[in-house]
């Protein structure tokens, strides 16, 4: 059954690659919009935010890796609600294959994009200043853990998707969600920044314990001040618990939710 849903997968997943190279356009938005991104930031933000003890662009790209990562919950939930929408979710139902493989074609797919869109990022990145300072083994488990992010919102864009089954309405939905995440935090300018209240309700945002896990990781600064939140003073095992936990939840509901998409056709 294993290898069944594997080689499904696979297919699935290929299918998707076929796509996007008919579809280039596609590729040049993944990789275009993180690349400005990092310029808007790094050049417009950086000339007027300081960093207590660093410097803000390597600060700011923790916060704008994140910002992509969570962009795919618009992008996977859109794919998904087309694909109900123009009738291809019924043949795959009517064909001899694993039905979860359908999504983990899907997720595996866009979590490929977040990684080209990462290569992109990392790249301008590197010629605005931005650096790592410590070894290749923490540099790239910072990077795993970007793409256990992408991947997470991944399953969390098919689940809204297959709810709400209309693209515009996905962006709407995806958008509610993402952006308190992502500007509700300290991805983008230190928690000191912020009036009071805020700082608590960003101390306690899960995008602000994975921000600092990868400035953590990647040795660049964290200025989050002291007395902190608890997920914040082991920001890299709580932000591994905190993804761990929400596949084991979105992995079953996302299932469930395709397999009555499907029977509905």
């Amino acid at each position: 059954m294993k290898s069944y849903i594997l080689g499904d997968s696979i297919a699935l997943f290929g299918r998707h690659m076929t796509h996007l190279r008919r579809t280039p356009q596609k590729i040049l938005h993944v990789t275009l919009m993180p690349i400005m991104f990092v310029i808007l930031f790094g050049y417009l933000f950086g000339s007027s935010m300081s960093v207590p003890d660093g410097d803000y662009h390597e600060y700011i790209m923790a916060g704008i890796f994140i910002q992509i990562m969570l962009a795919s919950v618009v992008t996977t939930g859109v794919g998904v609600a087309e694909d109900l929408k123009n009738g291809l979710v019924d043949r795959f139902r009517s064909m001899p294959m694993a039905q979860v493989s359908v999504l983990l074609g899907r997720t595996f797919a866009d979590v490929l994009l977040n990684a080209t869109s990462c290569i992109a990022m990392a790249s301008v990145g590197l010629l605005i200043g931005w650096r790592t300072h410590t070894n290749v083994f923490k540099l790239l488990e910072g990077f795993l853990l970007i793409f256990l992010l992408g991947f997470v919102m991944t399953w969390l864009g098919s689940l809204i998707g297959l709810i709400v089954r209309e693209p515009q309405g996905v962006n709407a939905v995806a958008m509610f969600v993402t952006m308190p995440s992502s500007f509700l935090s300290a991805t983008f300018y230190p928690l000191d920044n912020l009036p009071g209240w805020l700082q608590t309700i960003a101390q306690w945002n899960p995008m602000t314990t994975m921000a600092t896990a990868l400035r953590e990781l990647w040795g660049n600064p964290t200025a989050n001040g002291t007395d902190l939140a608890f997920p914040l003073r082991y920001p890299v095992a709580s932000s591994l618990i905190m993804l761990s936990l929400l596949l084991v939840v979105l992995i079953p509901l996302t299932t469930r939710a395709y397999d009555r998409a499907a029977r509905k056709g």
